[in-house]
């Protein structure tokens, strides 16, 4: 799949230290470099991706994506990364498509990265394992901070209710993968949940589903919301761009900040159209009889 690698957000990584030496030894030849850097960053290019089954070679990418989505939180990347790769029956990787040697030598580009992946978790089925109770008790004690009781009970019973399985939908990739890339990789992604239930296969039916997404405010609006109290809509802006028709279909929803968390090349610097960020967590539960609506939407949104 040929798609134009824009950016909805753009992320400003943190500068690689560099030692004395090359310091002294290295001086700017003009001050033109930032603005050509900024030029160079919203460039447009047309790659070529591919989807593949997650093997066990593609742990550290899996890993290192899920980190980028918990960041500091208590939640054990290893194990889910492990379960994940275990459960191959479900989820696919994105890798950069093989091209035809064109005699250039470029050592920077690594066949087996993973730009994105896609994959799910029962919590429910998963109950017990310490990765899933930590990912429970992390929006847990998240939405006892940024919402009413009510829906923190709501939250609480849904949670527990091992009638009605819960199950954590995981959708990663980099900045600049297009959310072009996402709809065929969701559209898979139910086929496969449909052959496990038929199966009974890890990762069967589930009535709820679970989404943690990255999102961002304007960092110049001074909000005095208690973390993600009432948090509109309109103020939000998704990283992954389809979130937004989950979180519209969403019964259940609540954000909260995750700027003192970011401070790590992880969470890194965000900006839009050059308006500083700050970085926040959204978690939405969606009705799994609903994701026929959720799937029809973005088809047409990417039409």
């Amino acid at each position: 799949m040929a798609t134009p690698a824009k950016r909805r957000a753009r992320q400003r990584p943190a500068a690689p230290e560099r030692d004395s030496e090359s310091d002294s030894d290295s001086e700017p030849e003009s001050g033109d470099s930032g603005s050509e850097e900024d030029e160079q960053v919203d460039e447009e290019v047309n790659v070529e991706f591919e989807a593949h089954s997650i093997s066990d070679s593609d742990y550290n990418g899996i890993k290192k994506l899920l980190q980028q989505l918990f960041l500091k939180a208590p939640v054990n990347t290893a194990e889910l990364t492990d379960i994940l790769i275990q459960q191959n029956h479900i989820g696919s990787i994105i890798k950069q498509a093989e091209v035809q040697d064109d005699g250039s030598d470029d050592d920077d580009v690594d066949d087996d990265e993973v730009f994105g992946f896609i994959s799910f978790l029962n919590l429910t089925e998963r109950k017990g394992t310490q990765c899933a109770e930590q990912i429970k008790e992390l929006i847990l004690s998240r939405c006892e901070k940024s919402c009413e009781q009510r829906v923190v009970e709501q939250l609480d019973k849904l949670l527990k209710d091992d009638t009605k399985p819960v199950g954590l939908l995981l959708s990663e990739r980099f900045i600049n993968v297009p959310p072009q890339i996402a709809l065929p990789m969701h559209q898979q992604l139910q086929k496969e949940l449909k052959e496990a239930q038929r199966t009974n296969k890890p990762c069967g039916k589930c009535h709820y589903y679970l989404l943690i997404s990255k999102t961002f405010t304007e960092a110049t609006k001074n909000s005095k919301k208690k973390e993600g109290r009432n948090q509109q809509k309109e103020e939000l802006m998704f990283a992954n761009a389809e979130e937004e028709f989950f979180y519209e279909n969403a019964l259940l929803k609540f954000s909260y900040s995750v700027q003192e968390e970011s401070d790590t090349c992880l969470g890194g610097r965000w900006s839009f159209d050059d308006v500083p960020m700050k970085p926040w967590r959204t978690v939405m539960v969606v009705p799994a009889d609903g994701i026929h609506v959720i799937m029809d939407k973005l088809k047409d949104y990417l039409s």
